[in-house]
């Protein structure tokens, strides 16, 4: 037997392949599922079975669609009621395979209610567990995703399912969907896989005495929540569509300005953003979580134009956006010389950056995350106000408009994304860059 992972960095979440005798099974597939069909179809696999851990907060699913390409039969959790056809996955009612293989669910809810992990068996030996939201490399699966009022329940629940699954056999592999990069852990996950020996004794959260205690261990700090989240599991549940074309018409500048129903969101570096962009733009340079932040600071699937340099690869910006389902893409802009461009902002390196703060007339604006904060230190005098706020809650009003501001947050990247909104009300800016609030924390004030 040979299990194959798919990393998807920009979510922090992994997608596992099973090939076992010419047979197959696929876990937690993202919307992309070609890469995973792809695979199976080089070894000569038979795709049988497609399973699902839960109604995914963070990602729209290819479980269905796969299913519906190859025949395999799509498992999900029993209590997802999901709106489309499928075996649904009772707590330790076996799923018999072929060729030795049984795949036995475990209602391991906390993460999400319906939640459920799947032991792997072979020849009757436990040898894996897809443990999707649940138990994870030293953290476990965020309980609050589905709203305070239902976290401690949750959180609640989820000591129950971590201890559940902690009682298997030591040297079973612990293989989950979410790890580090994914909103959807309670804290920092280092490792993408381990075993549940390892974790009992190394993760922190199984040391947790009481459902109390790990109730407050984990909502005492919680990290905000992207904004496109809340939308996930409800598409999840009702289906999904196959996964639209990814190449999307060239257009002008003029037809952008004309355009007022689109959202433009510019994928330039930011040295070319900082020279300017054009009016009304939300500035993320591409990375492995573009799709995650425009997700979060862009109304849900509302139309969107992109702005790229001609070498930047446009279609995977695309299919991170369609992976949390933004399919709207209208078109991208390749050429902006000719536009009028505004919202110009400076970049300054830590040694500038020290020397603007410490000359007195210098605001800062910190736009970490408030755990980062907590754990990483605040900077004395500094306005806070985490970047997505900005967009949902405006700019803070203690920011002077008529005094220069210094938008820092840990190495410059959504600092950037700050920018782009002070600098279209009219602000003086400069980015930290590289570097963030930590590297400032030496300065006297």
């Amino acid at each position: 037997m040979e299990i194959i992972s798919f990393r998807t960095p920009g979510l922090g979440d992994q997608t596992y392949l099973v090939a076992h005798e010419g047979k197959a099974v696929l876990v937690d597939p993202q919307r992309d599922i070609d890469r995973f069909l792809g695979a199976a179809a080089d070894r000569d696999l038979d795709l049988r079975f497609v399973l699902e851990t839960h109604m995914h907060n963070d990602y729209v699913s290819g479980g269905q669609q796969a299913a519906l390409r190859t025949g395999a039969r799509l498992v999900l959790p029993a209590a997802s009621a999901a709106a489309y056809r499928h075996t649904p996955a009772f707590h330790l009612e076996d799923i018999a395979g072929e060729d030795g293989l049984t795949i036995r669910p475990i209602h391991t809810p906390g993460h999400t209610p319906e939640h459920t992990s799947y032991l792997l068996l072979l020849d009757g030996h436990e040898v894996a567990v897809f443990s999707g939201g649940s138990l994870l490399v030293g953290s476990a699966g965020r309980p609050d995703l589905l709203g305070p009022e239902r976290a401690d329940t949750l959180a609640r629940l989820q000591y129950i399912s971590i201890h559940r699954l902690a009682a298997l056999p030591p040297e079973v592999q612990l293989l989950p969907t979410h790890g580090e990069g994914s909103f959807c852990t309670a804290s920092g996950a280092g490792k993408f896989t381990s075993t549940i020996g390892d974790e009992i004794a190394d993760n922190p959260l199984l040391a947790c005495a009481t459902d109390d205690d790990l109730s407050h261990e984990m909502l005492r700090a919680p990290m905000p929540i992207p904004g496109f989240y809340r939308h996930m599991g409800p598409a999840n549940t009702m289906g999904v569509k196959p996964l639209p074309e990814r190449r999307v018409p060239r257009l002008s500048v003029a037809e952008v300005e004309d355009r007022k129903d689109v959202h433009v969101v510019d994928m330039r570096p930011r040295q070319d953003q900082a020279k300017g962009v054009l009016q009304d733009t939300v500035a993320v340079e591409f990375g492995d979580d573009f799709g995650s932040w425009v997700g979060w600071l862009v109304p849900y699937n509302e139309p969107i134009v992109i702005v790229a340099n001609p070498d930047q690869d446009v279609e995977a910006a695309i299919t991170q956006l369609h992976q949390i389902q933004f399919d709207n893409i209208v078109g991208v802009v390749n050429d902006v010389s000719g536009a009028t461009l505004h919202c110009d902002f400076e970049l300054v390196d830590i040694e500038a950056a020290r020397g603007l703060v410490e000359h007195g007339d210098m605001q800062v604006l910190d736009v970490r995350m408030p755990n980062e904060r907590a754990t990483q230190g605040r900077y004395p005098g500094a306005v806070e106000r985490f970047v997505a706020d900005i967009f949902t809650q405006g700019i803070p009003s203690e920011i002077n408009k008529y005094r220069p501001v210094l938008i820092a947050c840990a190495s410059g990247r959504r600092a950037v994304i700050a920018a782009s909104r002070l600098t279209s009300q009219g602000y003086d800016v400069r980015v930290m860059n590289p570097g963030g609030i930590p590297d400032l924390m030496s300065v006297e004030v």
